[in-house]
């Protein structure tokens, strides 16, 4: 297959820049007055508003940044893990092609998937409950999220809470995809798919209900997914005299895209780009760091949820930075603990 174009530490650091994107934006965004994202729906208000605060700075424009783009750090998980199940399945050790380990392999990525969901669902559920402002689950709903399949019932934005274990379900199902259609397949049946579900968007209204349920879904994350395995089995090397130029037009691109509904679907590519070309660029003090994120990254996607219900109080009655200092922190802190946790089960089951 040749030589990895992602080393393992820069993979791990480009997943600790996404899940700060992530956990910033999941904050943000929940602030009176902040420019909402265009995550699963294309509104051309929220594109105004970015453009109002752009023209006009005042002291919340990295709030309003935060939300607006943030939520572009699921593509790039979802880019590095394709790439991952191709370094891990179709380098390493391939698995046989045959029905009964393509169960084999959904079923271990669904248990992988639920015991790092239940821990958090459960605790959160906990603080949800003595917390203002509590969810009212209905019994299909919690059914639905133990199952990992609450993304295909109607009006997710309502029945998934906390709403970014949403990812949850998006990757059983591209887990699915991945074993039964695109495993050790030609290049063709990868990108014929990203094109399938890429361009079926564009036959759906940007405001409507149809394209926020298929967002939810596969279909919604196969261009970034499809992306990462490409650029696994296909990989290209940028000349490193040319990464800043790249960076540059990449985040560009992401802008521009951005302003329509036709570009906007593709927006997640330029996004990608932008990550494995930052990695490249960054010093080595700041790619460590970012490795350092990478690592507890599983554990602040869990926890992130339970610390905002806590903390987002103190913005929405106070300083709005003070309450985004004291909830980064205390997440990170969860998270270091609740890896440490994990880390002695784990040793203690061996």
């Amino acid at each position: 297959m040749g030589k990895e174009i992602l080393t393992r530490t820069e993979c791990n650091a480009l997943r600790g820049i996404a899940i700060l994107g992530i956990v910033l934006h999941n904050y943000c965004h929940w602030l009176r007055g902040i420019v909402r994202e265009n995550e699963y729906q294309f509104f051309q208000r929220n594109v105004d508003g970015l453009h109002n605060v752009i023209q006009n700075p005042d002291w919340n424009l990295p709030v309003h940044l935060l939300s607006f783009f943030g939520h572009y750090g699921v593509p790039v998980f979802l880019f590095l893990s394709a790439y991952g199940l191709v370094c891990k399945y179709e380098r390493l050790r391939p698995i046989q092609n045959n029905t009964e380990s393509a169960h084999g392999f959904i079923w271990a990525h669904f248990k992988k998937l639920f015991m790092m969901m239940i821990p958090g669902f459960v605790a959160f559920v906990l603080v949800d409950a003595i917390t203002p402002g509590s969810h009212h689950y209905h019994l299909l709903d919690v059914v639905a999220q133990l199952g990992l399949f609450n993304n295909v019932l109607p009006d997710p934005d309502h029945i998934i809470w906390p709403g970014p274990y949403w990812f949850f379900g998006l990757m059983l199902q591209l887990y699915i995809v991945y074993r039964l259609f695109l495993y050790r397949r030609h290049w063709g049946w990868t990108f014929a798919l990203m094109a399938i579900c890429t361009l079926a968007q564009l036959l759906l209204a940007p405001e409507s209900e149809a394209l926020n349920r298929y967002r939810y879904n596969f279909m919604g994350g196969m261009l970034p997914f499809g992306l990462g395995l490409l650029y696994a089995r296909m990989p290209m090397n940028m000349p490193r005299n040319y990464n800043w130029l790249f960076l540059i037009v990449s985040l560009m691109l992401v802008y521009s895209f951005g302003q329509t509904y036709s570009g906007w679907i593709f927006v997640p590519v330029f996004i990608c780009s932008a990550g494995f070309t930052i990695v490249k660029i960054l010093p080595s003090v700041l790619l460590h760091a970012c490795e350092w994120m990478g690592g507890i990254s599983a554990a602040l996607f869990v926890c992130h949820p339970i610390i905002r219900k806590i903390i987002i109080p103190i913005s929405h009655h106070g300083d709005v930075y003070a309450g985004l200092l004291l909830y980064i922190v205390s997440a990170i802190v969860v998270a270091v603990i609740w890896k440490r946790v994990e880390s002695f089960k784990l040793k203690d089951e061996r």
